[in-house]
């Protein structure tokens, strides 16, 4: 009775002390302030900078524990205007007719004069650009259409014209330029007089941008018979695609004031500055060679160049700003770019592998009929299918002005991965076909390109280890970010006071989130629904996808208050957690995809594979970090929160694969919506084209198929040397199985299916070959 009435006055006193702030202030708050003060390392202007770049969006609802499905839901669809559609229609496929992927990458090593002169011709580089300047003014969305739809056809041609629409000098001068280098370069941009590149990497420093050797140093010097106020600066880029072609060099630089010319700060910071390619000092290098991609890379530098200080972005008044303009600008580029680059290979593959399984036959039948085949198209499809989702549902995004510094990693990193598990899929359902390159190979130049995507706009390792969680941790949760900023606040008393409010509200947090993981990992995500007017097949999805939130909210703040500052050096671990938070992000553009598109039953497989994938890797992440967490007993009791009945069987069946792997070998609605904005050309002379055809072929036949191996059956055919798997139906119509007019449809059909099968050869020694040729062509010439 004793020890009841002291624990009730111990419970009753804790209450009295956190009701009341001062007493909560000084008890409490004051100590955990002085040590999370302690313990927390210094901020830099350019990592503070980097934090403070873009924006959050419904990663941030993701992240604390409980989404608002209804939120999701109100955002507007994908949609391209009348403008944007005749555009992908009509130009972008006059572009994608004009290039010979085999010409560009084994021939010429690059794009046809006359494919750069129609791009600069119809503004492709432009897409970003206001009307008011020429540019086409398009929307995100037609934006990531474009460079799609330019991916299913050369790797060339979508990256020259993603490159001047993505990071670079347009969309820099469009935030902070000032309006005379907006009047002059816009235009020239439009229409092409002027190809943009940006320059950022050093050979140093790689993917830490912000440790940049290039250096820039203010001074006075000559400029137009003028003495000005400048700067000498010094750099040494390497892999700046379309370098070696561009004509205005977007330029990233740290810039010093020795002699205090400008006033104050020494270390005035990193500069972005606009520099022609004709300037005088500025060195063009000799072309990389990316995997055979033939679009344009290479090196710049300069040593000791003076320019004037208006060739800063923005002028003078922006010198020492460029870091925030990177964070600020990258985070929308990178929502575009190789997300939609990505989609537009593994749409190609969904197309084309498809068709080819159903065209292509082994043990006298179409191998998308074989188990493993069944498996492996039922991942080209379902992944493609999140893909997409991801792509759309993010440009949207930044439509609607959002500058998702989060989801731009992890698209950028899920997107491309998911990507490259597609092609590795494609290639080994089409074997041999697909390892012997030449004119005919639809997809082995995608997979020795697939490491490039993979390394560019930030290593894949380093996106997934030290950005995803690394900034989501601090920029979407709800106190963090204002607990830091608290922490480091120069006037202590005022720091304490926002500390101790947004500590306890954390407290607060995290205690919901602990109550909520554990009742909804009993059984009561089932009691959860989607929001209005989603499919009740999809309600299951919603709940499960609010109880790993939940989950996931708990484990990161379970990781933040054991590991502290060190969680960043433990990559793998916050790599599980972002990889968690990831899959719930991918997850979210599944449902939303499906229930903008109408909720196509015929789709429902579709979904159904993508988001059960997702939901077993989240489950699989989530298991990842408690299996590894360094705090054992803190484990087993989060172990015990999270996963209170154990370990779900997530992920879809053979059931779910077989449905889906159907939908890609058969044309109908679905294959169309799953494979739209795919480039088909009409030539069945074309290696996707006479898929095309061949597989409209083989459906045409299959009732002839099967006469025939009724016919083969019957034994009419012992001894007739005839009756093998390539001249069966010759044997069957000579022996009156079939009519002439059903010989001549599978005589058309097989027409296309050996074109479809066939692979390239060439001399023995092409090189030598094509150096006699051209040789002898110089001396006829």
């Amino acid at each position: 009775m004793f020890l009841t009435l002291l624990l009730i006055l111990l419970v009753l006193g804790c209450i009295y002390v956190l009701k009341n702030r001062n007493l909560r202030t000084k008890w409490l708050s004051r100590p955990i302030y002085r040590a999370f003060s302690s313990v927390l390392p210094a901020m830099s202007q350019t990592e503070r900078d980097a934090l403070e770049a873009g924006t959050v969006w419904w990663e941030s609802e993701l992240f604390r524990g409980k989404p608002n499905w209804n939120t999701l839901s109100a955002y507007p669809a994908y949609r391209l205007t009348e403008e944007e559609r005749q555009f992908l229609d009509n130009e972008v496929n006059v572009a994608c007719a004009m290039i010979d992927d085999w010409q560009v990458s084994q021939e010429d090593f690059d794009m046809p004069v006359e494919v750069w002169n129609y791009l600069k011709e119809n503004r492709f580089f432009s897409l970003i650009i206001p009307k008011e300047y020429g540019g086409r003014g398009f929307s995100a969305q037609a934006h990531s259409a474009v460079v799609a739809k330019l991916s299913t056809r050369n790797s060339a041609l979508s990256v020259s014209v993603m490159v001047p629409n993505s990071l670079g000098p347009a969309e820099l001068l469009l935030h902070y330029g000032t309006d005379e280098q907006k009047q002059h370069y816009l235009p020239r941009l439009a229409d092409g007089r002027d190809i943009p590149a940006f320059a950022l990497t050093s050979p140093w420093a790689g993917s830490d941008a912000a440790a940049i050797p290039d250096v820039g140093i203010v001074c006075k010097g000559e400029w137009e018979g003028q003495e000005v106020l400048g700067m000498r600066v010094t750099w040494d880029k390497r892999y700046i695609t379309l370098a070696p072609v561009c004509t205005l060099l977007g330029l990233a630089f740290r810039l010093y004031d020795p002699d205090g010319l400008l006033g104050g700060e020494k270390d005035i910071g990193i500069t972005c500055a606009l520099v022609p390619s004709d300037h005088p000092g500025v060195e063009t290098g000799r072309r990389h060679f990316p995997l055979n991609a033939m679009f344009m890379n290479g090196p710049t530098r300069g040593n000791d160049v003076f320019m004037p200080l208006e060739f800063i972005i923005g002028g003078p008044a922006m010198a020492g700003q460029g870091w925030r303009m990177l964070m600020e600008c990258l985070a929308a580029g990178r929502s575009i770019s190789l997300p939609s680059s990505f989609t537009g290979m593994a749409k190609l593959t969904s197309r084309a592998v498809g068709g080819y399984s159903a065209v292509r036959t082994q043990f006298r039948s179409a191998i998308s009929k074989f188990e493993g085949v069944e498996e492996a198209l039922a991942r080209i499809a379902g992944h493609t299918y999140a893909m997409d989702a991801a792509r759309t549902m993010t440009a949207a995004a930044v439509d609607l002005g959002e500058k998702p510094s989060v989801v731009s990693a992890i698209v950028k990193y899920h997107v491309t991965e998911r990507g490259r598990m597609v092609v590795n899929d494609g290639m080994d359902v089409i074997g041999g076909k697909g390892i012997c390159l030449g004119p005919s190979n639809f997809l082995g130049r995608a997979y020795q390109q697939i490491p490039v995507g993979i390394t560019v706009e930030g290593a894949n390792i380093l996106t997934r280890s030290l950005i995803i969680f690394g900034q989501g941790a601090i920029r979407c949760h709800p106190f963090i970010l204002e607990e830091m900023t608290a922490a480091l606040d120069p006037d202590r008393e005022a720091g304490l006071r926002k500390f101790d409010q947004a500590f306890w509200a954390h407290v607060r947090y995290t205690l919901a989130n602990t109550g909520r993981s554990f009742w909804l990992g009993l059984g009561g995500w089932r009691l959860l629904s989607g929001p209005t007017g989603t499919a009740k097949s999809m309600h299951p999805y919603y709940g499960q996808a609010s109880r790993y939130s939940a989950a996931f909210s708990l484990l990161a703040d379970a990781s933040m208050l054991v590991l502290g500052g060190s969680l960043k050096m433990r990559e793998r671990l916050s790599s599980r957690l972002g990889d968690a938070l990831s899959e719930l992000y991918m997850l979210s553009a599944v449902l939303k995809r499906y229930q903008d598109e109408g909720r196509q039953q015929e789709d429902a497989p579709l979904a159904h594979w993508a988001a059960q994938d997702a939901l077993m890797r989240t489950q699989h992440a989530l298991d990842k970090v408690l299996e590894n967490f360094p705090n054992r007993p803190l484990a087993g009791l989060l172990r015990l929160l999270v996963f209170p009945l154990g370990l779900r069987r997530l992920g879809p069946n053979d059931k779910l694969d077989h449905a889906v792997a159907k939908l890609l070998t058969r044309p109908g609605p679905t294959r169309d919506r799953l494979t739209y904005d795919t480039y088909l050309p009409n030539d069945d002379k074309e290696p996707v084209g006479a898929i095309e055809a061949a597989l409209l072929a083989a459906l045409n036949t299959r009732d002839i198929d099967a006469k025939i191996r009724q016919f083969e059956k019957s034994g009419q055919l012992q001894d007739n040397p005839k009756a093998n798997v390539r001249d069966i139906a010759e044997a069957v119509f000579q022996a009156g199985g079939i009519s002439a007019q059903e010989f001549e449809q599978i005589q058309a059909r097989d027409v296309l299916r050996d074109r479809v099968i066939a692979v390239d050869d060439f001399p023995f020694d092409l090189r030598r070959e094509r150096a006699a040729t051209e040789t002898t062509s110089g001396s006829q010439a």
